[in-house]
């Protein structure tokens, strides 16, 4: 199994629970004008899982990895995060991310590991990869673990992390 996938499911084992124990009113706290609410946080991740889930499943069949972007600020906002109830926007979260990880785990690693010079990580990655450098499913799919890390340690706190023996993220992408 792919180093990041366990990292992954070590995340959504541990970070369930801490996300579950704040309240419905901390759910809802902007940190600053303008900021997103860890509600809109989850909200933007459950968005980040829908649009990587397609392009886990189409990038296979692709000879390139040009793949879809959407306006994250557009999707927040219209699909109301901050009017749903914690608890349901956690299970959805959770839900859709142990699927991704099956999803991961499905696609041979000839389609994970296929290098394509032809892409566009460098739009809609994270970390994004030049477009003069190629790229790999693999390297979409570390780098959606890695945004999900990053934005579960703006709720949670930057001292929040999975156990230490996981891989690092540097480690998973290499892997």
């Amino acid at each position: 199994m792919q180093a990041y996938v366990t990292e992954f499911h070590a995340i959504l084992r541990h970070a369930t629970p801490a996300l579950l124990a704040l309240t419905e009113a901390e759910s809802a706290r902007q940190p600053a004008p303008g900021k997103w609410s860890p509600r809109e946080v989850i909200g933007h991740l459950i968005d980040s899982a829908s649009n990587n889930h397609q392009r886990f499943v189409r990038a296979p069949s692709q000879n390139d990895l040009v793949l879809v972007g959407y306006d994250q600020d557009q999707w927040v906002s219209l699909q109301h995060y901050q009017d749903e109830p914690w608890h349901e926007l956690v299970t959805l979260w959770r839900a859709f991310n142990l699927h991704l990880a099956h999803v991961m785990t499905a696609v041979p690693a000839s389609d994970r590991q296929r290098r394509h010079g032809r892409h566009n990580l460098h739009e809609i990655g994270w970390k994004p990869i030049p477009a003069d450098q190629p790229a790999t499913l693999d390297d979409l799919m570390g780098d959606y673990v890695a945004h999900l890390k990053h934005h579960l340690r703006q709720i949670l706190g930057n001292t929040w992390d999975v156990p230490s023996q996981m891989p690092s993220i540097g480690e998973a992408a290499r892997s």
